[in-house]
C-alpha cells in the first residue's frame, strides 16, 4: 500500500499551497516511525484526527517545539497511541506549519494515518518536497538543499563531515562573498560606461586586474577540490587484479568480512568483476575484483579479461596481486597488460601467500622483481590474514586525500562542478579583456555570466527542470 502512495505522489504537480504529508522513516516495519505534515492546515487537519490524552492540550493551541501525548482516532476507533510535535512557520523545516506524528512501526498503522490525512485535505508529498518547500521559502539555498540529500546517503565520516558543512551553509558563505566581489565590480565598469563621453575612471585598471585574478583563484580551487570531494563521496575506486588464484578474491572476502566473490582452487572461477565498498578509517575505497589475467581461449573468460583491463583504466588506485609460489611466463604478459596503465595512478604490488615461502625467497622478490616500476610493495597472506594491516595503510597513503577540517569547502557534487568550471572560464575573460583594453561593455557581460554560474548552484537563478532534476532523487518524506 505504501509503494501505491508513492506512486500517487509522483503523478502531482507541486503545489506550495496545499498540505502535504509522508512517512519520513523508512518503509516497512519498525519499532517507531514518524509522519511529517506541512503547509498551512497542517494543524488544522492534525487536530481532526488527533485525541489528546489531555482534553484541554488541542495541537491546536500547542506551543511551537512540544510534544502532545494522545491517540489517532477514525472516529470511534483508536488507531494508535502517539506523541505530536507542532513546528510553526516560519520557524519550522519547510518555514510552514508542520506536525510531526511519532506512531507505532506497523506497516498498517503507518497506511491506516496516512489515509486519514489524506482524507481530510492533505496530498501526499512528492520525493524532496519537505525540502523544495524549504528552499522555496527561504530558509535554505540550492547546494544546501542538495547537501541534505548527501547527508542522508553519507556513507563514511569524511562524507558525512563535507555534507554536515555544506548543509550548514559553508559553501554558500563562499560563493555569496564571491558573488558581492563580482557585484562591486560590475557596478564599477558600468558605472565606467555611463559616463564614458566625460571620459572618467572610477577604477585602476591594475587593481581591476588584480580583483579578477584573485576572484578566479577562488573559483579555480574550489572547483579543482572536486577530485577530492567526489572521491569522498562517491569513494575511490581500487581495483584487484592479477594472475588467476593469485588470491584476489580471498583478500575481497578478507576486505569485506564476508563471502563476496567464489574462491576456489579453479583456474579463471572469477569471471566477472565484483564491487562492494569498504571503509578504511573513515574513508571509502570501492573495491572490485577481476576476472584473473591470462592467456586463455574460453571465450567467456577472455570478456571477463577485458572487462578486467577497463576497470584497471577507471580506477584510481591498482592492486596487483602475486602468488609468490607461483612464477611463470603469464607474470611478463600480465605485467605488459597492467604497467602501461598506471600512469597517473597508484600501483600497489601484493605478494601474497608468504606463508609459503621462507625469507630468502622474499628478500629475492624483494630486489628483482619489477625494480623499475614505481610502486608500493606488500607481503601478505590473504588467507591467514597475516600482514593485511599493512594494505590499509598503504591504500590511505595511495588516495592522497588532504587532512580536511571540519570547516573546510569541498565541492562534491558534480552540477556543481560543472557551474564553477563555467564560472572559470567568464571570469578568465574578464581579466584578459581588463589586459587587452577590451570594452567595457563585453566585460561586464563576462562578469555578469560569472554571477550567473555561481547564482545556478544556490538557486538565485534556477528553472523548474532544474529543480526537478534535483528533487526527484530525493526520498519521499524528505
Amino acid at each position: 500500500m505504501i509503494n501505491d502512495f508513492q506512486e500517487i505522489a509522483g503523478q502531482v504537480r507541486y503545489d506550495s499551497q496545499t498540505t502535504i504529508c509522508a512517512i519520513s522513516t523508512p518503509s516497512g516495519s519498525g519499532g517507531i516511525a514518524v509522519i511529517r505534515v506541512s503547509g498551512p492546515d497542517a494543524i488544522t487537519v492534525c487536530n481532526m484526527v488527533f485525541q489528546p490524552e489531555n482534553a484541554g492540550k488541542s495541537i491546536v493551541h500547542q506551543p511551537p517545539y512540544t510534544l502532545n501525548h494522545g491517540n489517532i482516532v477514525k472516529g470511534t476507533e483508536i488507531l494508535d497511541e502517539v506523541l505530536v510535535a507542532v513546528f510553526r512557520q516560519p520557524h519550522s523545516f519547510t518555514g510552514e506549519d508542520v506536525v510531526e506524528i511519532s506512531c507505532h512501526g506497523s506497516v498498517y498503522i503507518q497506511q491506516e494515518i496516512l489515509k486519514l490525512l489524506l482524507k481530510n485535505g492533505c496530498r501526499l508529498a512528492q520525493p524532496g518536497e519537505f525540502t523544495q518547500r524549504a528552499f522555496l521559502n527561504g530558509k535554505m539555498d540550492l547546494s544546501q538543499a542538495e547537501a541534505v540529500a548527501d547527508v542522508i546517503a553519507s556513507s563514511s565520516a569524511a562524507s558525512h563531515r563535507l555534507a554536515i558543512n555544506q548543509m550548514r551553509g559553508g559553501f554558500s558563505r563562499e560563493l555569496q562573498n564571491l558573488r558581492s566581489q563580482l557585484l562591486n565590480f560590475v557596478s564599477l565598469i558600468e558605472l565606467e560606461l555611463d559616463f564614458g563621453e566625460e571620459d572618467v575612471a572610477f577604477a585602476d585598471r591594475n587593481k581591476l586586474v588584480q580583483s579578477a585574478r584573485e576572484i578566479q583563484e577562488v573559483i579555480a580551487q574550489l572547483a579543482h577540490s572536486f577530485s577530492v570531494g567526489n572521491a569522498i563521496k562517491n569513494g575511490i575506486p581500487v581495483v584487484i587484479v592479477g594472475e588467476t588464484n593469485a588470491g584476489k578474491s580471498t583478500l575481497l572476502n578478507h576486505l569485506l568480512n564476508e563471502d563476496k566473490a567464489i574462491v576456489s582452487e579453479v583456474h579463471g572461477t572469477t569471471r566477472d568483476t565484483i564491487e562492494d565498498v569498504i571503509d578504511v578509517r573513515g574513508i571509502m575505497f570501492r573495491f572490485i575484483d577481476t576476472a584473473g589475467i591470462r592467456s586463455t581461449a574460453d571465450e567467456i573468460e577472455t570478456l571477463g579479461i577485458k572487462r578486467t583491463i577497463q576497470k584497471i583504466e577507471q580506477a584510481s588506485v591498482i592492486i596487483w596481486m602475486i602468488d609468490t609460489t607461483h612464477f611463470n611466463k603469464e607474470i611478463e604478459y600480465i605485467a605488459d597488460q597492467i604497467v602501461p596503465r598506471t600512469k597517473n595512478k597508484k600501483l600497489i604490488i601484493v605478494f601474497n601467500k608468504i606463508d609459503k615461502i621462507s625469507p630468502e625467497e622474499q628478500l629475492i622478490l624483494e630486489e628483482e622483481f619489477l625494480p623499475h616500476v614505481p610502486a608500493e610493495r606488500i607481503y601478505l597472506s590473504a588467507k591467514y590474514k597475516k600482514n593485511t594491516e599493512n594494505l590499509e595503510k598503504v591504500l590511505l597513503k595511495a588516495a592522497g586525500l588532504p587532512d580536511l577540517q571540519a570547516d573546510d569547502v569541498v565541492v562534491t557534487n558534480l552540477r556543481h562542478y560543472e557551474a564553477l568550471t563555467k564560472a572559470l572560464e567568464s571570469i578568465r575573460r574578464v581579466e584578459e579583456g581588463l589586459k587587452t583594453h577590451l570594452s567595457g561593455d563585453f566585460i561586464a557581460q563576462d562578469i555578469r555570466e560569472c554571477m550567473h554560474y555561481l547564482g545556478e548552484i544556490t538557486g538565485e537563478i534556477s528553472t523548474d527542470e532544474i529543480l526537478g532534476n534535483i528533487f526527484r532523487n530525493f526520498c519521499i518524506g524528505k
